[in-house]
């Protein structure tokens, strides 16, 4: 008989980007819908705001999530979400929403770091082993390790985070924020290296 595989219903929500997934313990993705809030030019995104964006997408991520990965609640092992860091209102969307179907589908939660997802992401990905790691998610700029059990920040920057000062030349380019900071499909089927340069989420 074939042991059957962990199944999590992820949700991210740290900041202007909703998105809910459905992730094999293998580190198969088997669906990852997300929704971007985007602001007029010019203009940051507010908690509130992004908050209200969250809120308004979240239950129909979560039916295109399981949709798209075929399963249904019943075969979803844990639920999963980022809890930090990020900003607090919108954070709060995603860890409600997980309360509430952990009570109806009685399913175990399992609160996830921000930073260490991104870097877990990226072991899965290129198959690194033991990284050291260049950190450019939004605001945060770091050299992290892993080293006697976890992970840790061996240097950080003082002033404007990597990512950010890349969100601001994206926008000042007036690249495209969704479905990541300058991504342009025009430049990308074209192979423009500035496309291949923004299209890197971070």
């Amino acid at each position: 008989m074939k042991e059957k595989k962990l199944i999590a219903l992820g949700f991210e929500g740290s900041a202007n980007k909703i998105g809910v997934g459905v992730v094999a313990i293998d580190g198969t993705i088997l669906s990852n819908p997300r929704h971007t809030y985007i602001t007029p030019p010019g203009q940051g995104f507010l908690p509130r705001e992004t908050a209200q964006h969250h809120h308004q997408h979240v239950l129909p991520l979560v039916k295109s999530a399981l949709e798209t990965a075929g399963v249904t609640p019943d075969e979803i092992d844990c639920l999963c979400y980022t809890k930090g860091p990020g900003m607090g209102a919108p954070l709060q969307v995603s860890a409600v929403v997980v309360r509430v179907l952990s009570q109806l589908w009685k399913k175990p939660i399992v609160g996830v770091n921000h930073c260490v997802a991104h870097i877990e992401m990226g072991r899965i990905v290129t198959g690194a082993v033991d990284p050291v790691v260049l950190y450019v998610s939004g605001g945060n700029t770091q050299v992290i390790a892993y080293s006697e059990g976890r992970y840790r920040i061996f240097g950080e920057t003082i002033d404007i985070a990597v990512g950010n000062c890349l969100d601001r030349f994206a926008r000042v380019l007036t690249l495209s924020n969704d479905p990541s900071p300058g991504f342009d499909p025009i430049l990308q089927a074209n192979n423009d290296i500035s496309s291949r340069v923004f299209k890197v989420s971070v």
